[in-house]
């Protein structure tokens, strides 16, 4: 058996991994780069991947870091299919759908703007591409065993968002273990990651590998950012991921207005695709902590605006007022023509609600910078930025470890660490050297790994 390490190596995003045997190949997730421009050029650079070869598409989950080159494999010619579980299924229907409208709109912006290098600018891929891709996916229960070739593999929950998965792969007398993102053991929504089974290898996630989380409740970091910004008159941005984060917030926002520990504001979720997501967490019901009464309190309490013009209304709006909006590191989306118009007002907040990862705009902005570039333009930053980690879908480097020992993992079981920033990939493998027998690398960027 061969790993070759293809991405989520050195950094968060455009996690794939080839997995080889002498008559199979698999890829484990398929995800875009994104962060840093010299990581998402990436992105156009063609895989070192046979593709008429290439048996099956194995994703953890549905995030656009993991499943988001999907379309790309679609558009060079990969047929084969791409097995996951039922509701990442779902969920990709929308994520890729709008990752291709985005590139689109972002293409065509560029292109009247003259504000790309290129003549035409053109997108990775387009709307009906993604679309397209969604014709090779077959959705899986989790434990429901799967054989391609001489491969078998199984999913497993590990928390984290709706359908989030550890894929558990046995070849040619080895198991080897995908950990996926793993999830959280308190999460807000989402119930905890299932430990793992014995493995010859894993291979584990550390975004929050040098990290722990804020043990500062999320509800009352939020109610005090909330209130604040009703004291000042001001509006609230909340860039936030379409999946789990939007629907955690709408969540905490009930609650908090229930309890009377925030004023009842106006709260916009100016997010066609979250408001689909919201959806597809009440058809889901048995993956995550929510009552059925209380999912749907979610959609009663927010204004959904699901048109252009009913996101540009919002200019109207009388202050204060939260919004809601995509993307959750500010890449992209909606939230972007807010930052436009209210970034320079000094009453405005921007509250980001989990990781952002290096060179997006989120991290930039949470180091300080004066101004941020969108559109093309730079855009003056007077608003107050703040962070609350507590709403994280990632176990941090405690948490993972937990996750770890409770798990049936031998000894002597190699741990490979992917899918971190160089910081996080370096300290959770000090602390795991150290706390545990495990032995701990660090997987590089094309590394080729044998069983």
């Amino acid at each position: 058996m061969r790993i070759t390490f293809l991405g989520g190596t050195e950094t968060v995003t455009g996690s794939k991994f080839l997995l080889e045997t002498n008559t199979t190949s698999v890829l484990v997730d398929c995800g875009l780069y994104q962060g840093y421009k010299w990581l998402r050029e990436r992105n156009w650079q063609t895989l070192p991947i046979d593709l008429s070869t290439l048996d099956a598409v194995i994703l953890t989950h549905a995030h656009l870091d993991h499943s988001g080159y999907i379309p790309v494999l679609y558009k060079r010619g990969y047929r084969g299919s791409v097995f996951t579980h039922h509701a990442t299924k779902d969920l990709c229907q929308i994520l890729l759908a709008d990752s291709g409208h985005i590139q689109e709109e972002d293409a065509k912006y560029y292109s009247k703007h003259k504000l790309s290098k290129h003549q035409n600018p053109e997108p990775l891929y387009d709307r009906q591409t993604a679309e397209a891709s969604m014709a090779l996916f077959q959705s899986i229960d989790f434990d429901e065993q799967v054989e391609v070739g001489d491969i078998r593999f199984h999913l497993q929950p590990a928390g984290h968002i709706l359908g989030a998965a550890s894929i558990i792969i046995e070849a040619e007398g080895k198991r080897v273990g995908f950990s996926g993102d793993v999830g959280r053991f308190d999460d807000v929504l989402m119930r905890p990651p299932r430990p793992l089974p014995e493995l010859d290898l894993l291979l584990m996630e550390s975004t929050y590998g040098n990290r722990q989380h804020d043990p500062q409740d999320a509800a009352q970091q939020l109610a005090m950012v909330v209130n604040r910004v009703a004291k000042n008159g001001g509006v609230l941005l909340v860039p936030a991921f379409a999946v789990g984060r939007a629907q955690a917030l709408q969540h905490l926002f009930a609650e908090l207005m229930q309890t009377g520990d925030i004023p009842k504001l106006p709260i916009y979720l100016d997010s066609p695709m979250a408001i689909k997501v919201s959806d597809i967490f009440c058809r889901h019901s048995e993956q995550h902590r929510l009552s059925h009464g209380q999912c749907h309190r979610l959609c009663d309490l927010v204004t959904y605006t699901r048109t252009v013009d009913e996101s540009k209304a919002l200019a109207g709006q009388a202050f204060p007022h939260v919004i809601i909006a995509g993307s959750g590191m500010a890449t992209g989306g909606r939230i972007l023509h807010h930052f436009k118009r209210l970034l320079s007002d000094k009453r405005t907040s921007v509250l980001f609600t989990g990781y952002q990862a290096g060179g997006t705009r989120g991290a930039k902005m949470l180091e300080g910078v004066d101004a941020v570039k969108i559109h093309g333009s730079w855009v003056p930053l007077k608003a107050e930025v703040d962070v609350i980690s507590g709403l994280s879908g990632h176990a941090d480097y405690l948490e993972l470890t937990d996750w770890l020992r409770q798990s049936k993992l031998p000894a002597t079981t190699p741990v490979k660490l992917i899918h971190g920033d160089p910081e996080a990939l370096e300290g959770l493998r000090v602390h795991l050297q150290e706390q545990t027998e495990y032995r701990v690398e660090v997987a590089g960027y094309r590394d080729i790994l044998r069983l």
